[in-house]
């Protein structure tokens, strides 16, 4: 073999290389950036939240996944959020009434009534003239009430269960103590879509 068939050969095998490290050092390039970009939405922008206890159900069960954002715009009835407790414990519920609106419960049918109107809440899979006072609770609000301004008022979607605005252990949440609102279901997999 002659020195020209060498030097092309030696030439041809240090461009291979070269194109394979290059693609490496590529691909690696690419893989830390999506990484990163991946780390900035799940810190500032996005977070996964997993659903603890039966508070929710039926839309929610114990360790659905959902991803909460605290950029999703004003908060407004029907929204599901998730929010520090007075224990700094994160629970989810659904918004009834914002800030200005007068909530009562009728203790003998159960329904729900923000400034006058019956909620329908049948659109959000559960059933109306569910929510009651349960008789052994120790710290009950008196009802109507008028939400205050930079407040919410919530309820768990099972209301036989649920620990939420209708007692004072909950009580009114101050919109500074929302981590975010629920805007996508991702686990279990049959769930995965928009929150509801």
């Amino acid at each position: 073999m002659n020195n020209e068939n060498k030097n092309a050969e030696q030439f041809d095998e240090d461009n291979g290389s070269k194109k394979i490290s290059r693609s490496v050092f590529e691909w690696l390039e690419e893989f830390v950036i999506a990484v990163s970009v991946i780390v900035i939405l799940l810190s500032f922008i996005v977070r996964i939240v997993t659903v603890s206890g039966s508070s929710m159900e039926p839309n929610y069960y114990h360790n659905d996944r959902l991803i909460i954002t605290a950029h999703g715009g004003e908060i407004k009835e029907g929204d599901v959020i998730v929010v520090v407790d007075a224990l700094n414990e994160p629970i989810i519920k659904r918004v009834v009434a914002t800030e200005g609106q007068t909530v009562d419960l009728d203790p003998e049918t159960g329904i729900v009534y923000v400034n006058g109107v019956a909620r329908d809440e049948s659109k959000y899979g559960i059933e109306n003239g569910i929510t009651f006072i349960h008789p052994n609770a120790l710290d009950p609000l008196e009802f109507p009430l008028t939400v205050p301004e930079n407040h919410i008022f919530v309820l768990g979607d099972n209301r036989e269960v649920s620990n939420d605005s209708r007692y004072g252990e909950i009580g009114l949440i101050d919109e500074r103590k929302v981590l975010g609102k629920a805007i996508f279901n991702i686990y279990p997999f049959d769930k995965i879509g928009l929150a509801k």
